[in-house]
């Protein structure tokens, strides 16, 4: 499967379809976050499914353990392709997600945002580096039985080296010379596949384009049949 997946952050129904439809058999998948979730809710997510498209849901779980494992349920009749939830709610609410996720779902933890760097870890009362919070994260992702973790791909080859069999999914991805927006810690995608990605998230490079699939077209022919390939 072609590891691109495309950020469709729109609350505009007509508009994600629109882009889906677009990318259609050229992206590996779609990812659906809280902008369109909060709009469009479960029958958003299943006119999007309909397009017979692999779906990210990204709706970064993070409540106490008992709360998300009943809400991961709610939603596992969806069977998205993959679920977040937030490394820091801690081993017990992971393992409750994964459980309660369809067997179908890959369950992986948002470790630190692509928009923050040292500074705002700081002001948050986390010590050390973003990529020593991305390790400590990643440990106790492993520890807790879910698939993988989300890191920037300044992490991640990081984590793949200390997990193997993880699945990395790697947003805040842009091609050479693209607008980084409100990104801090960005990679481009050739980067970020030779670390050790098994899926780059790309939005507005795509979205934004004129033509969506001529844009991942040109990214992807930077990247070999091999790296195109994501361990889903």
């Amino acid at each position: 499967m072609n590891s691109i997946f495309v950020a469709i952050d729109t609350p505009d129904i007509h508009r994600a379809m629109a882009i889906t439809r677009s990318v259609r058999g050229v992206a590996g998948g779609v990812k659906l976050g809280l902008e369109f979730f909060c709009a469009n809710g479960e029958e958003g997510v299943l006119r999007i499914a309909e397009r017979a498209m692999p779906i990210f849901l990204d709706l970064k779980f993070h409540d106490i353990p008992n709360t998300v494992g009943k809400a991961v349920a709610a939603l596992a009749h969806l069977e998205p392709a993959i679920l977040t939830v937030h490394a820091a709610g801690g081993r017990e609410m992971l393992a409750a997600a994964k459980e309660a996720a369809s067997p179908k779902t890959k369950v992986v933890a948002v470790t630190v945002l692509t928009s923050l760097d040292a500074a705002d870890l700081a002001e948050a009362g986390v010590a050390g580096s973003p990529a020593d919070q991305v390790l400590r994260l990643a440990d106790l992702a492993q520890a807790s039985g879910i698939d993988g973790i989300v890191c920037s791909g300044a992490e991640v080859r990081s984590v793949s080296q200390r997990w193997p069999s993880g699945f990395f999914v790697v947003p805040g991805v842009r091609p050479a010379g693209a607008d980084v927006a409100d990104q801090k810690r960005v990679v481009t995608p050739r980067q970020a596949l030779d670390d050790g990605a098994s899926i780059l998230v790309i939005g507005r490079p795509i979205t934004g384009a004129l033509d969506p699939a001529q844009a991942i077209a040109d990214i992807a022919a930077d990247l070999t049949p091999n790296e195109e390939t994501a361990r889903l």
